[in-house]
């Protein structure tokens, strides 16, 4: 008999790069408050296929994934990278079952980039959201304000 000893509220999480990520560029259609054209949505949507995403404009920015039939999720993992800037981000990951007439907050955080050690925010959520049709992150790139314009490196959902 094999048995573990495991902590309560410890889940086991199979690691990214064995994970099956769901295909968005087919599953969902993306909503946007801007993007830099040489950094489009893609580029944190689709794996391996750029440098991530950036907004046009500075200041708190939303994307929204609106997906064409109902999911079921157990994973969603955000990368966020900052090499230039010193500040504190905040994001909020919510989710509807509606298209987002009601929607759940998953997690509201933030996070200090420090150059040069804290460049990377790596979260990995293990959920169990059911019946999914709309997932949304919203992201303040500075909370003291300025023209800072938001990021995301990547966006994958299981």
């Amino acid at each position: 008999m094999r048995k573990q000893i495991i902590h309560e509220g410890m889940q086991k999480s199979v690691p990214a790069e064995n994970q099956v990520w769901l295909d968005l560029d087919h599953l969902a259609q993306v909503e946007l408050t801007s993007e830099d054209a040489e950094h489009p949505i893609e580029s944190a949507l689709i794996m391996d296929t750029g440098l991530g995403w950036r907004s046009q404009h500075p200041g708190k920015q939303t994307i929204r994934l609106l997906f064409d039939k109902p999911h079921k999720i157990s994973r969603i993992q955000l990368l966020f990278e900052e090499n230039e800037l010193e500040r504190t981000q905040e994001f909020v990951l919510s989710w509807s079952t509606d298209n987002g007439a009601t929607q759940h907050e998953i997690v509201r955080q933030q996070y200090n980039f420090s150059l040069p050690d804290n460049t990377r925010e790596l979260e990995d959520y293990t959920v169990e959201l059911n019946g999914l049709t709309m997932l949304e992150l919203s992201i303040t790139p500075n909370i003291s304000g300025g023209e800072t314009r938001a990021s995301l490196a990547q966006l994958r959902i299981a």
